[in-house]
């Protein structure tokens, strides 16, 4: 309780900055096919926002150094509003293109300064309640911007939009108006993707196809949803249910990722990823029910696939790399998250709506294959670090995790 009272501000602003930020991309899906987008021309756009999102982890940092964390967290809040209301006033997939690039930035700024300020305020006695409760606003947050969608949907164009922005000004109320004094300003972290490769290449690929999965269904998923019939209420819930579906994995996942080798748990991740991509288009006939359900076992396969693979990256880290190592897999997620949209919405235009799920369910053979071979080249460490959900939130979320992952290892365990 008293972690959750002292870092309230931090995650309420957060929360209505998820909740601004989720909302935009299925919300562009759906107005621009009806005003006649491409698909391609909306897959552009979740390629871009992940373009902004990249190039804000990178920025942020740095313009903190020059601020401090509230100007900055102001600064980051403004281009998200500007991008938003950007929507309302001219109709033109580029232009939406470049106002998304200003949304990615917005949210990937905006998450670095909070996760600069926790880890800044936390101490070891209340880091795994903390995180905690950051991942339940994550996630929940997720949910709840999913469900918006049908209502945002049914309202007018230049509505929905503001009533975005408006959200996404509130966020700024709770942390500029804090009590709590701002922390020290932390050092950026040194970006070295070379290191993850050096340390575990079976996670650097498995990072990459978490952000070709993740991306590909949240940015690409409302052009099938409406492929298939659904409402825009529906495709919310659709969105919604792949978020629950990964929020339930969590637990089951983390106790077999500590208590099973980790590339094992990789390889059979990937081999349910497979299954359940097929499964969604086998059954996608059957109706609204079959559908959702589709959705939510295709989260609980896909989604904690991230966490593990950063799991077994720290494996085979020193303590003393764990900020840099997180900073280059959050990189690696990036640059497979900007690249999905563009690649599966072009697919789906020469193949239909089941090509979103073949080119993910491809990316995970290659991850189970490439993770059998790996595991004959060096036998998995005896010492492991302790799992936890890691957000993709920013390049400084290895300060938050790498103490709970350096007071985890587990050495009886083979």
């Amino acid at each position: 309780m008293t972690s959750l009272i002292s870092f309230a501000a931090l995650f309420l602003s957060i929360m209505m900055m998820q909740l601004s930020s989720g909302g935009v991309g299925p919300l562009d899906a759906l107005v621009g096919l009806e005003q006649g987008f491409s698909r391609s021309q909306v897959g552009l756009l979740g390629s871009a926002h992940f373009l902004g999102f990249f190039i804000g982890c990178w920025w942020a940092p740095r313009m903190m150094g020059r601020v401090g964390h509230s100007r900055a967290f102001a600064a980051f809040t403004a281009m998200g509003a500007i991008g938003l209301i950007g929507h309302t006033l001219m109709l033109d997939p580029t232009a939406w293109a470049v106002l998304r690039v200003a949304s990615g930035l917005s949210i990937a700024g905006c998450y670095t300064i909070v996760d600069a300020w926790l880890q800044a305020k936390v101490t070891n006695a209340n880091r795994g309640r903390t995180m905690g409760i950051y991942r339940s606003t994550d996630l929940g947050a997720q949910l709840i911007a999913q469900g918006l969608i049908g209502l945002l949907a049914g309202l007018e164009t230049y509505m929905a939009y503001n009533l975005l922005a408006l959200i996404a000004c509130a966020s700024l109320l709770p942390l500029t108006l804090t009590q709590a004094s701002p922390p020290v300003l932390p050092a950026a972290p040194k970006l070295d993707p070379m290191l993850a490769l050096r340390r575990s290449p079976l996670a650097v690929l498995a990072v990459i196809v978490a952000g070709l999965t993740g991306a590909a269904f949240r940015m690409v998923g409302p052009i099938y949803g409406a492929e298939l019939g659904l409402s825009p209420g529906q495709i919310g819930l659709f969105l919604a249910a792949f978020v629950a579906g990964g929020a339930l994995a969590q637990y089951p996942v983390g106790w077999l990722a500590d208590s099973r080798p980790r590339r094992t748990v990789l390889i059979w991740l990937s081999l349910a990823a497979i299954a359940s991509s097929a499964l969604t288009v086998a059954i996608a006939h059957l109706g609204t029910t079959a559908v959702m359900l589709s959705a939510a076992l295709f989260g609980l396969t896909t989604y904690p696939v991230y966490s593990v693979a950063t799991a077994h990256a720290h494996d085979f880290a020193s303590d003393d790399e764990r900020v840099e190592l997180s900073a280059a897999l959050v990189f690696l997620f990036a640059i497979g998250a900007i690249a999905a949209p563009l690649i599966t919405s072009r697919l789906i235009d020469l193949y239909g709506p089941p090509a979103l799920f073949a080119f993910i369910a491809v990316g995970h053979v290659v991850l189970a294959g490439y993770g059998l071979a790996r595991m004959r080249v060096r036998p998995s460490p005896e010492q492991r670090t302790r799992y936890t959900y890691a957000p993709r939130t920013s390049f400084l979320i290895g300060r938050i995790t790498g103490r709970l992952r350096s007071g985890g290892r587990d050495d009886d365990r083979s």
